[in-house]
């Protein structure tokens, strides 16, 4: 990468930390800057705006997480071998990224940004709407190989799924249940044998 280039991964890395605990909100071109040890102008002419900046984290983060979740599941097989590798994938990027220290990005800025009308919003509903679009295209998949049921919604099954994701983090990070993992695992669980042919 050019210099700019690393400035500019550089920035977007210690938005994302500060956004996954604090949110946009938390955010600002002086915060990043101190942080950083940059000038506000410096680091200003890499987005060219707050709302710039926020649109380039939202698409960092995604990419990052095409990375860290979607791409393991991908080489396993398709079907039902592809939907377990990519709650595995999935649950480990919500606990462990060390980039995101308060948990997944996209629930942390769902909520805050959800009843704001703009581009941001926009744009992180497109990247949600996208990944839906992928849970529900795999859920079908599994139908096709023979995995799932042949009447099972595939729309719900990602309905569900993104449910379980999102109770968990509800559990695990505001009521501090140490449980909450494990019922996450136990409800995928659930959700599979729900979807199984009946024989």
């Amino acid at each position: 990468m050019s210099k700019g280039q690393q400035t500019r991964a550089a920035i977007l890395t210690e938005a994302l930390r500060a956004a996954s605990v604090e949110g946009f909100q938390g955010i600002s071109i002086g915060m990043l800057a101190d942080r950083l040890k940059m000038s506000k102008s410096g680091l200003f002419a890499h987005f060219g705006s707050k709302e710039e900046l926020e649109k380039a984290l939202l698409d960092e983060a995604a990419q990052r997480f095409m990375e860290t979740v979607w791409q393991p599941a991908m080489k396993a097989p398709r079907g039902r071998p592809r939907i377990e590798v990519l709650f595995r994938s999935w649950l480990g990027w919500s606990l462990n990224h060390e980039d995101l220290p308060g948990g997944c990005l996209f629930v942390a800025l769902a909520s805050e940004v959800d009843d704001k009308p703009g581009p941001v919003r926009d744009h992180l509903a497109e990247l949600q709407n996208q990944w839906q679009a992928m849970l529900t295209r795999s859920a079908h998949i599994a139908v096709q190989e023979g995995h799932f049921r042949s009447d099972l919604d595939p729309r719900q099954f990602a309905y569900d799924l993104q449910g379980i994701f999102l109770a968990m983090n509800y559990y695990r990070r505001l009521l501090r249940d140490a449980t909450a993992v494990e019922r996450a695992e136990d409800s995928f669980r659930s959700l599979i044998e729900r979807a199984l042919p009946l024989h």
